[in-house]
């Protein structure tokens, strides 16, 4: 079962949102890693696709570093994010299709909006499901 609502740190929402703005015209994509205590970790990665503008694909070097820095840090990966810059923060047919990680939350930060960043948490499951996550932000 999956949590219908989580709640992310105001710092780590803020460095998520920081690192989508710095690209405007290709999407930007990471992981988030966290400890069993709840501190969180942003691990950036360099999108490699070939039209950065519409898809991400991580860069597999950077991406491997990423899960093993995790691992040695006894982090668990808690969320893959990316950017839109021109679409909404809902998951495209290729971010389902291209959905890997059941277990985990997608993080969709849209550029797409009119001085406000948007971000949304889902759950991509086997069978197409797409499942809304509730984010809420905390102070700490």
């Amino acid at each position: 079962m999956y949590q219908k609502e989580i709640e992310l740190p105001r710092k780590l929402v803020n460095e998520l949102l920081h690192h989508a703005q710095l690209s405007q015209e290709h999407e930007v994509c990471g992981f988030v890693g966290k400890k069993s205590s709840g501190g969180f970790t942003r691990y950036p990665v360099n999108n490699v696709a070939d039209t950065p503008d519409t898809r991400f694909l991580m860069a597999p070097e950077e991406q491997i570093n990423a899960i093993k820095t995790m691992r040695d840090n006894d982090e668990e990966l808690f969320a893959i994010y990316h950017s839109h810059p021109t679409t909404p923060a809902i998951p495209s047919a290729t971010d389902i299709e291209q959905a890997t990680y059941p277990d985990t939350n997608y993080l969709i930060i849209s550029l797409n909006t009119k001085g406000v960043l948007e971000m949304r948490c889902f759950k991509l499951l086997h069978d197409e499901n797409i499942v809304e996550v509730v984010l809420r932000m905390s102070e700490e």
